[in-house]
């Protein structure tokens, strides 16, 4: 089931013009988002900026812009049977509605961490990396090959090797009793979760800089992990490839310094 072109439509597949640029070139602006106890209007679920990022992003290519009450009223219908949403929209301005599951195993994730793989191609940069748009081969490619040998996530990095986010995430990293951010630039999305967080870490006054992080900066840290709308925050417990002394035990001291954001607004919406 999902929705398209203001249409609940029972059906596993979607009917697209074999001329359709979407199809053809991926030209297509997307957002994941959670959906949290069943609303839009949930605090986490921050429905509000997956719409602004959106529409930036729509002002930038000069898109047509779809309608909004309309992308509400699907997200309305599917937000019901799925926990996690995927708004597309194309060029036109139709809008592309689907869900999904969370991953099964994400609280394993959550408390025991996951393997990393920095990608050894640094040409595997996202295209036009400051928007979600629906040209995502180099992030699935780095993600599959990831998976192939036997980690979760990929590291995508820039032509110095400097690291910049995952395939589907913001990078975090500890260590000296500080939070850091890799400095946002053109090839890396702002998320919208990343954005929660380094709001709610300068609200606790918990230290936190933005920096660029080199191969000589990544190997000091103690700790790193990486957070998204899904699957909130999950530490690496090693990175396949790299001597990197990470301190798994430390996380059970400072991952709640991110956790509590999530639990907090969950608390006070009950």
């Amino acid at each position: 089931m999902y929705w398209y072109n203001g249409e609940l439509i029972e059906d596993e597949r979607i009917s697209l013009g074999i001329d359709d640029i979407g199809l053809l070139y991926g030209a297509t602006l997307f957002t994941t988002l959670r959906i949290y106890q069943q609303s839009l209007d949930h605090p986490l679920t921050h429905w509000q900026e997956h719409l602004q990022r959106l529409h930036s992003s729509l002002q930038v290519f000069q898109w047509s812009d779809p309608d909004w009450q309309r992308i509400r009223q699907g997200a309305e219908k599917l937000s019901l049977l799925y926990p996690v949403l995927r708004i597309t929209i194309f060029p036109d301005g139709r809008e592309w509605i689907k869900g999904r599951f969370l991953p099964e195993d994400l609280n394993l994730r959550q408390e025991r961490g996951i393997i990393g793989w920095v990608i050894d191609n640094p040409a595997w940069q996202r295209v036009l990396g400051e928007h979600k748009t629906g040209n995502y081969l180099t992030p699935w490619l780095a993600s599959q090959t990831a998976q192939k040998k036997g980690a979760k996530e990929a590291i995508l990095v820039d032509r110095v090797g400097n690291w910049l986010e995952t395939s589907t995430g913001n990078l975090w990293g500890w260590k000296d009793n500080c939070w850091y951010s890799p400095l946002l630039t053109a090839d890396i999305l702002p998320g919208i979760g990343r954005s929660a967080l380094i709001g709610w870490l300068k609200k606790q006054n918990i230290s936190l800089q933005e920096n660029l992080w080199t191969p000589e900066f990544v190997r000091t840290l103690e700790g790193i992990a990486y957070s998204n709308s899904l699957v909130e925050i999950i530490p690496f417990n090693s990175i396949l490839g790299w001597d990197l002394q990470i301190n798994t035990a430390i996380y059970r001291q400072v991952l709640p310094d991110l956790q509590q954001y999530f639990s907090s607004q969950l608390e006070d919406n009950k």
